[in-house]
C-alpha cells in the first residue's frame, strides 16, 4: 500500500464527491430517493468502467516514462489549479463555495420541474447522473494518474473508494450537504500534494534523479506549501493596501 497515493487519491476523491452529495440530495428530497439512487449508480458505474478500461489498456500499452511525463504534467496543471483557487479564496479575491447555498439553488430548480414525488422521473435521474458522474470524472483522473504514474494502482482506486464510501455514509446520516467540511482547506492541500507528486513524475519520467528518490516528494510538498503560504500573505496585504 502505497500512503501517498492513497491519500491523495481519497482526499481528492472526497472534496469532488462532496459537491456531488449536495446535488444528489437535492433530488432526493423533491424528485425521490428513487431517482437519485438510480442516477447516483448509474453514473458511479460509468465511471467504475472507465477506470477499469483506461488504467489496464494504458499500463498495458504506454511506456511508464511516457505515463510519467504526460499524464505527471497534467496531475501538476490540475493540483495548480486547485491551488490557485484556493490560495484566492484564502485571500479574499474568490467566494469560497458554499454548499448550503448550492443546496437551495438545486432545490428550487429541482421544484420547477414538478412530478408527482415516488414516480420515475428523468429530469431527476438526469440531474443525480450529471452532477455525480461529471465531479466523479475529476476524481477518476486524480486516481488514474496518481495510480498509473506512481504504480500504485490498487492504493489509489482503494483511496477513491474509501472517499466515495465516507462521503455516503456522511449524506445517509446526516440527510444534509456537508457544510462543515472545510473544503478550500482540503483543495489547498490536495492541490499542494497534486503538484508535489506531478513535478516528482513528471521529472522521472525525463531522466531526472531524485535525491532519496521518492522521499524527495517531502521536499516538494514544503516547497508548494511555503510557496503558497507567502502567495496568500502577499495577496492579503496588497488587498488590503488597495481597499
Amino acid at each position: 500500500m502505497n500512503g501517498y497515493v492513497f491519500l491523495g487519491s481519497f482526499l481528492g476523491t472526497a472534496v469532488e464527491f462532496v459537491e456531488a452529495l449536495t446535488i444528489v440530495l437535492a433530488v432526493g428530497v423533491v424528485k425521490g430517493w428513487r431517482n437519485a439512487m438510480a442516477g447516483t449508480l448509474l453514473a458511479l458505474f460509468c465511471l467504475a468502467v472507465l477506470i477499469g478500461v483506461f488504467g489496464p489498456l494504458l499500463l498495458a500499452y504506454v511506456p511508464l516514462a511516457v505515463m510519467q511525463v504526460v499524464l505527471g504534467g497534467f496531475l501538476l496543471l490540475f493540483g495548480l489549479r486547485w491551488l490557485r483557487k484556493a490560495v484566492l479564496r484564502y485571500a479574499g479575491y474568490k467566494a469560497l463555495h458554499d454548499e448550503d447555498e448550492a443546496y437551495a439553488k438545486e432545490i428550487a430548480r429541482q421544484e420547477r420541474q414538478s412530478v408527482r414525488r415516488g414516480a420515475w422521473d428523468v429530469f431527476g435521474v438526469a440531474t443525480a447522473w450529471n452532477g455525480v458522474f461529471l465531479e466523479g470524472l475529476e476524481a477518476a483522473f486524480i486516481i488514474l494518474t496518481m495510480g498509473l504514474t506512481g504504480r500504485a494502482m490498487g492504493s489509489a482506486v482503494a483511496g477513491g473508494i474509501a472517499a466515495v464510501a465516507a462521503v455516503v455514509l456522511a449524506g445517509v446520516l446526516l440527510r444534509k450537504p456537508l457544510q462543515f467540511v472545510p473544503e478550500n482547506t482540503v483543495k489547498f492541500i490536495v492541490g499542494v500534494m497534486l503538484s508535489s507528486f506531478g513535478t516528482l513524475w513528471v521529472g522521472e519520467g525525463a531522466g531526472a534523479t531524485w535525491w532519496h528518490s521518492d522521499v524527495s516528494v517531502l521536499v516538494l510538498l514544503a516547497v508548494y506549501l511555503a510557496a503558497s503560504g507567502c502567495a496568500v500573505g502577499l495577496l492579503r496585504r496588497a488587498r488590503a493596501a488597495s481597499g
